[in-house]
């Protein structure tokens, strides 16, 4: 019999991955990750990385009577999640952590230990979302059962090689009243427990953990209408967001949200919602779930945020800035990706770079089929 590996959190989610695939009859390991040092408070996570949910993670293991095992990746978790968020917003970018951990700690460091290391065949996650095998033989990640949970947008990074691996118990679940059901059925004691909705490792405002990590990003500097008139003062690059309207520093009358970030000036530009919408953007670390692009000029739906409407827009890809990966991914530039709406306005990007006027990294996912409710990923 194969084994499969669940990524226990401590949360109800995770453990009732881990109670679906024990009921299925699966050979199943529970595996919890130590984000932090032992007894550290340090860039604490409050959700999962903490001595009190890998405590948690332990009992749900136990209720359910498989083996349970503590790793830890705090050196991993540090550097390529917590520096990188600290990084980001002092060069003027808004980025998505989860995004981050579920690249370079789960679906990266964890899985190649759960294969290599320890012989597991597959991993599975608490996440909402769904992988399947389509008629073509290729993986399909797919948006979970219940819309309003779903994480597949956090997960755009996976390719065939992570997808042939990788499981999402929880993504058929009708609703998170079913999950709560389920891990009450089996005595879990993670049944009841509240959902951290915040950055895990900034525990109340992040800003305070970027002022601390970097400070010179909470230097004052000049606000700027597009003509280069200054109207006002803000308090720093790092409590900014392009998009943003309040907290920016300016009172005039009028409304105002920052156009972009100049960080070797420290400059905030601001403009009016006009002057703020775009139907245009440059992508960078573009992600194809198949491996290739399926075209090099193609249409498709966008979601431009978390919970955003999919808007009917058109793709093109430079495939001049093409750059090979490991595991066989390759990151494009996409040019020129037009999304037809009313008003094209956007309020807030993730990990939008505001002195490239690019998006770092596409951080949603491009809808190219969608029958009975699923809607099939091929990139992001």
């Amino acid at each position: 019999m194969s084994r499969v590996f669940v990524a226990m959190s401590g949360g109800v989610d995770s453990s009732v991955a881990a109670a679906i695939l024990a009921e299925r009859g699966e050979d199943v390991v529970g595996v919890w990750m130590r984000l932090v040092p032992s007894g550290g408070d340090v860039d604490a996570p409050r959700c999962c990385g903490t001595d009190e949910a890998g405590e948690d993670a332990r009992r749900a293991a136990a209720a359910l009577g498989i083996p349970f095992y503590a790793l830890d990746y705090a050196d991993v978790f540090g550097e390529r999640v917590v520096d990188r968020f600290v990084n980001a917003y002092a060069g003027g970018e808004t980025p998505n952590p989860c995004v981050s951990c579920n690249q370079h700690v789960k679906f990266d460091a964890l899985l190649h230990d759960v294969v290599r290391k320890f012989g597991g065949d597959r991993l599975a996650t608490g996440h909402y979302a769904r992988a399947a095998t389509g008629d073509d033989g290729q993986r399909h990640l797919l948006r979970a059962r219940d819309a309003s949970k779903d994480q597949s947008y956090a997960l755009y990074m996976l390719g065939q090689r992570e997808l042939g691996r990788i499981e999402f118990p929880i993504g058929e679940l009708r609703d998170k009243s079913e999950t709560r059901a389920i891990a009450a059925r089996f005595g879990l004691p993670t049944a009841n427990k509240a959902e951290s909705m915040d950055i895990c490792f900034a525990p109340g405002d992040y800003r305070e953990l970027v002022r601390e990590r970097a400070p010179l990003a909470f230097v004052p500097g000049p606000v700027e209408r597009t003509d280069g008139s200054v109207i006002g003062t803000h308090a720093g690059i790092g409590a900014l967001t392009v998009g943003q309207r309040s907290g920016v520093g300016v009172a005039t009358g009028e409304r105002l949200y920052v156009l972009h970030l100049d960080t070797e000036r420290r400059a905030a530009v601001v403009g009016t919602r006009a002057e703020i919408a775009r139907t245009t953007y440059t992508l960078t670390d573009v992600r194809f779930v198949a491996g290739e692009a399926p075209s090099t000029s193609f249409a498709t739906n966008v979601v431009l945020r978390y919970r955003g409407i999919p808007l009917a827009s058109h793709v093109d890809v430079d495939r001049s800035h093409e750059i090979d990966h490991r595991y066989g991914k390759r990151t494009y530039l996409l040019r020129h990706l037009f999304v037809y709406t009313q008003t094209g306005f956007t309020r807030m990007l993730n990990n939008y770079n505001s002195a490239t006027g690019r998006l770092a990294e596409a951080t949603f996912g491009f809808a190219v089929r969608q029958s009975a409710g699923d809607i099939k990923y091929f990139g992001s």
